[in-house]
């Protein structure tokens, strides 16, 4: 049965709790202060985490279904001392590219050529920001890198061997340069050198809601040798001949660039191969480090924010030390006086929590408003807020609360 009795007295505690919260409102905020920036930073990381996972996993579309990518530099590169490390190595050819071809569960070979930094397209009237991709590639770019023709047509073997100064451009670039209009056929340049549209991408959108994936001009090797020189280094996409058929096309790619580089039995790979696998197991090993860091910093704001709840309990205790004697000479026991500190603990702490998410949410709402990432707010991460802070309340509560149920009724009775 429902112990009303019981019930009424916790809720005459809440309502105290209120009523002294009420009456300081600044002093009970400064208290909480710990444990507000502590909830808001789960509640904010974790809705700015969840949301990039979420984006991840309805975008992670960056090479074609069961293909992989072979590069000199790993995804990520942390440290001036790793890029170098990285940047020693023997560059990817395209001669090793042509070895590819041929093994048993490889279908296509796209051999890419990027220059050292973005460039500038223009037409006659209108011209790009120097933020395009200009890439030299073969036809086989179409079947590794998810790329589906909107208008027009992609390059053809017959645009490499010729040299012929055609580009295929992403949707981006034919959106600045010909708004509302018809790009294929007509022409852009690139460093001032004139080419034809042959076609346009369909729209890609963003990778992670960050870095759009439509700002790019594919143009065939040789006219990009001719053009723009021959380009840092070489990167591969491969694309296995069946999706299940992916681990065995890397096993066949890496023993076959580490025979063609001259690897020997001992020594590492001196190039990387990741897939769409491999680019979402990454990002979830940094969503972990961020999570990580996210509870280290909120698990110091809460125990600032919890020796605040209890030095101002302390001070809440003096303070009504009177109050007390009183209560307990009319008859309140020392159980109802130590539930009542504890609960006013609690509640102060979970005013702050609750404060704490809602700045979190406004942070995420704010930054997903203004697209500056796809921030969601997943439930478990305010309700893991609101319990800490409440597991906080209590904990740092029960000294104050202990010491006030302690108190001598006759003694705290002369306080003054």
């Amino acid at each position: 049965m429902v112990n009303w009795e019981a019930m009424r007295s916790w809720l005459d505690d809440v309502g105290m709790a209120a009523a002294t919260l009420r009456a300081s409102p600044l002093r009970s905020l400064l208290t909480a202060l710990g444990i507000v920036i502590g909830t808001a930073t789960v509640v904010a990381m974790m809705a700015l985490t969840e949301g990039l996972r979420l984006e991840m996993t309805g975008q992670l579309s960056m090479l074609e279904a069961g293909a992989f990518r072979v590069e000199k530099f790993p995804m990520v590169t942390v440290g001036h001392e790793a890029w170098h490390r990285y940047a020693s190595r023997k560059d990817i050819t395209r001669a090793q590219g042509e070895a590819l071809r041929g093994l048993p569960h490889v279908a296509f070979v796209s051999i890419e050529e990027q220059g050292r930094r973005p460039e500038a397209v223009a037409t006659r009237t209108r011209a790009t920001r120097n933020e395009i991709d200009v890439l030299g590639v073969l036809p086989d770019y179409e079947f590794t890198n998810a790329v589906t023709v909107s208008s027009g047509r992609f390059l053809s073997h017959a645009d490499v061997a010729l040299a012929r100064r055609v580009a295929f451009v992403g949707a981006g670039v034919a959106d600045v340069l010909f708004p509302g209009a018809d790009a294929v056929g007509a022409e852009i340049r690139i460093r001032g050198v004139p080419f034809e549209v042959a076609g346009v991408a369909e729209r890609m959108g963003t990778v992670l809601g960050l870095e759009s994936r439509d700002g790019f001009v594919a143009v065939p090797w040789t006219a990009y040798d001719a053009v723009l020189g021959r380009a840092r280094g070489t990167n591969l996409a491969v694309r296995a001949t069946r999706v299940e058929d992916v681990p065995q096309a890397m096993a066949e790619v890496v023993a076959t660039l580490r025979r063609v580089r001259g690897l020997g039995p001992l020594e590492e790979n001196d190039f990387e191969v990741f897939s769409n696998d491999t680019a979402a197991e990454l990002f979830d090993g940094l969503a972990r480090v961020v999570g990580a860091a996210t509870f280290g910093l909120c698990a110091l704001s809460l125990l600032v924010g919890g020796i605040g709840v209890m030095n101002i309990m302390l001070v809440s205790v003096t303070e009504r030390t009177r109050e007390i004697g009183v209560r307990m000479a009319l008859g309140a026991r020392r159980e109802r006086i130590l539930a009542q500190f504890l609960v006013e603990s609690l509640v102060l702490a979970l005013v702050g929590g609750a404060i704490g998410v809602a700045l979190g949410g406004g942070v995420a709402l704010v930054a997903r408003e203004l697209d500056v990432v796809p921030a969601r707010v997943p439930l478990w991460s305010v309700l893991l807020s609101l319990g800490s802070a409440a597991a906080a309340g209590l904990v740092f509560g029960i000294y104050p609360a202990a010491r006030a149920s302690r108190l001598d009724p006759v003694e705290a009775m002369r306080a003054e």
